[in-house]
């Protein structure tokens, strides 16, 4: 029994075993890719089945499956960015690092550019890379895949310039005055992002230079320069290569809070001071069943646009398991939350894209830095798919899909369905508004947008809160 064709234009092959519940199957075959590219058949418990249903649509619920979820179910060919790019964004990307180039399996998923179009070098950009000693500068780690990049036609993302951590002890520890520390930071990026002139879509130019409660985090270059260190990092990148996207960089800025009013706070510093800032990279290192909700993903990234940027992009996104082993309910979980995700860049326009920190668990950063965490990404450490890549593609097809409608308009589309004993053909429909909230329905949340030039959204706080003029197009409740 097949499932054909799905919103996608793929093919999903779908078998069940067992004649419990009155003839409905205990269990589904659902058809993935393997490393080897053959087709491999892999038996998921109908109860998860079921909870990632739930997770993915919100519609009527047939034999255990959610229909939405049925339609849009993958079929055996990568297609990520291929969907993402349907959608309407640049691209959906992956991290990678040198040592992993090696494994023959790994780099043709990596390099299929339907699954990931965009590849950002998890390590050999970092400075102590590629100026290990003082104005001795090395670029080969960086090159390597800055080049696999270049020769899949995949657009590469530049990280990162200036970083508290991963810092050459000359750096560091240096004795340094205001003057001579400008000047280092100014060597750096000058010969780094001149190097990569015209390969790189954006740079990641500072990253994370915040503590969790929004003040700035105490290093090298705060320590001498102050919050001044944002604007130099951004104007001398800036002069290097003027066509790259320059970018701050930050974890828990995904959802609205103290640190996320902080960037906004840094976007208006940088600007203030004559420096360009493109955008801002919600880096997504998340905890499963902790994610913000998609309102609150939603309102931080409208926050930075409002601040002055024109793009926002997920730039480092993987959702850990604080506890092993995984469950079927836990990557039901974990679907739900990369769909949230999804869905929210998918809702947003200036979000241009989703970058996961490597797309397997094989080489996940994750079990090293939290030990007896992890499992965080779409797929498992043999390379295989997840329930996650389930999420993030289903709700990626359905965009696409509606894409093809026109903005604010209805799509249609109608495919068969396979159960255990007939097949049916179900349309669903799909109307999609592009009208805003108004300002005297609604309530903007703590550290929430309420106002400035152009803002159509809420303008009323929560109590407890008041609405406070950041700048003339940002003001915020706090």
């Amino acid at each position: 029994m097949a499932i054909q064709p799905d919103l996608a234009g793929q093919f999903l092959s779908k078998s069940a075993r067992g004649s419990a519940n009155n003839g409905k199957p205990s269990e589904i075959i659902l058809a993935q890719e393997s490393p080897t590219g053959k087709s491999a058949g892999r038996f998921v418990p109908k109860k998860a089945q079921f909870e990632l249903a739930k997770c993915l649509c919100d519609g009527p619920v047939r034999n255990g499956l959610g229909l939405a979820a049925l339609l849009i179910l993958p079929g055996a060919s990568a297609q990520l960015n291929k969907l993402a790019k349907a959608a309407g964004k640049l691209y959906f990307g992956s991290a990678t690092d040198n040592g992993e180039l090696t494994d023959t399996a790994y780099v043709n998923i990596l390099k299929n550019t339907d699954e990931f179009g965009q590849i950002t070098p998890g390590n050999g950009q970092k400075w102590q890379y590629t100026e290990p000693s003082q104005g001795q500068f090395s670029y080969t780690s960086g090159d390597q895949i800055a080049d696999l990049a270049a020769t899949n036609g995949q657009l590469l993302r530049c990280h990162t310039l200036v970083w508290y951590s991963q810092l050459p002890s000359w750096v560091s520890s240096g004795t340094w005055t205001a003057d001579t520390l400008t000047s280092v930071i100014n060597t750096h990026i000058s010969n780094v992002v001149g190097h990569y002139k015209g390969k790189c879509y954006a740079w990641d130019v500072v990253n994370e230079g915040l503590n969790d409660d929004g003040t700035y985090r105490a290093n090298v270059f705060y320590n001498v320069l102050g919050d001044s260190y944002f604007a130099l990092a951004f104007k001398a990148a800036a002069a290097a290569d003027p066509a790259a996207k320059l970018y701050y960089n930050d974890y828990n800025i995904e959802g609205t809070g103290a640190k996320q009013a902080s960037v906004v706070k840094i976007i208006g510093l940088v600007k203030n001071a004559g420096a360009k800032i493109n955008g801002i990279g919600m880096q997504g290192h998340l905890i499963v069943g902790s994610a913000p909700s998609q309102s609150s993903l939603q309102s931080a990234m409208e926050s930075y646009v409002a601040a002055g940027v024109t793009e926002v992009a997920y730039t480092e996104l993987d959702i850990r398991f604080s506890s092993l082993p995984s469950t079927a309910s836990g990557l039901a979980q974990q679907a739900t939350d990369y769909a949230t995700v999804t869905k929210a860049c998918l809702a947003e326009k200036a979000c241009i894209g989703i970058t996961i920190w490597d797309y397997t668990d094989k080489y996940s950063w994750i079990p090293n830095t939290f030990p007896g965490q992890g499992d965080a990404l779409l797929y498992d450490a043999n390379l295989s798919k997840k329930p996650a890549w389930t999420a993030v593609s289903s709700v990626l097809a359905a965009a696409a899909a509606a894409a093809t409608g026109g903005s604010g308009g209805t799509s249609t589309t109608t495919t068969k369905v396979a159960t255990t004993t007939t097949t049916t053909l179900v349309t669903t429909t799909k109307t999609s508004s592009t009208t805003g909230p108004t300002t005297t329905s609604c309530t903007a949340q703590k550290y929430a947008q309420c106002g400035g030039k152009g803002w159509t959204g809420c303008t009323v706080c929560a109590a407890g809160t008041t609405c406070q003029v950041g700048n003339d197009y940002y003001s915020q409740c706090l």
